[in-house]
């Protein structure tokens, strides 16, 4: 039998599970949703050769990649191995001028090193870096999105984000941001980009209505 449906590949941020797309629904009459979960890199591996890894779970031709975050710079390079309809990045950016000056000035130093990932296990610590929110009163509320502390995992996510090497986008990407994103903000967004009104880097979770309002139209054209 035949398959009418796009298949949709969701993968989330840095630190975070599929959790963070639990409010999101696509019309199934449509779409078929799958979704990624981060997996412990390599000894030095690149980020290629994860993302080379990470295509072998999508098991379907011609499929719309999503991804949040370090899920849109991951997604964009799966991209770049595989045929797909589309890829959505959502509170990202499509290339390193795109990058803010503290992410700059990071690579530069190498001063992403000196990040204290060990002391992430304490949850407020790493929704902080993650999402660049302040959660006080929240923590438990938290927990179930960011689930991927592992100190490993964390040091070799964020040293391939500042040391990220695209200079240019890619064709076939649509470009969803918060206007209120601290950690990538808006002003250093180049080109066409969709703007959510109120949209912080954790959009997908609290402007999920706006996500289940657009999402359609924007992966079928």
């Amino acid at each position: 039998m035949q398959d009418y449906k796009t298949h949709v590949y969701f993968v989330p941020g840095m630190a975070a599970n599929a959790k963070i797309f639990e409010y999101i629904k696509l019309p199934e009459s449509n779409f078929e949703v799958h979704y990624l979960e981060w997996i412990i890199p390599l000894e030095k591996e690149s980020l290629e050769a994860y993302a080379l890894r990470m295509i072998k779970k999508v098991t379907h031709e011609n499929p719309i990649l999503l991804g949040v975050s370090f899920g849109g710079i991951l997604v964009q390079e799966m991209s770049k191995f595989i045929i797909t309809k589309k890829v959505v990045v959502i509170s990202s950016v499509l290339h390193e001028k795109e990058f803010p000056y503290r992410m700059k000035f990071a690579k530069k130093t190498k001063a992403y090193k000196l990040v204290p990932t060990h002391l992430f296990s304490d949850i407020e610590k790493l929704v902080k870096y993650a999402f660049g929110e302040t959660i006080k009163g929240r923590a438990e509320l938290y927990k179930k999105y960011l689930s991927i502390n592992d100190e490993k995992y964390l040091n070799w996510a964020i040293e391939q984000i500042v040391n990220w090497k695209q200079t240019q986008k890619l064709t076939n990407v649509v470009h969803i941001h918060g206007n209120k994103d601290k950690i990538f903000p808006v002003k250093y967004i180049k080109g066409n980009v969709i703007q959510v009104h109120n949209g912080t880097h954790i959009m997908i979770i609290n402007k999920y209505k706006w996500f289940n309002e657009n999402l359609p139209e924007l992966l079928s054209v």
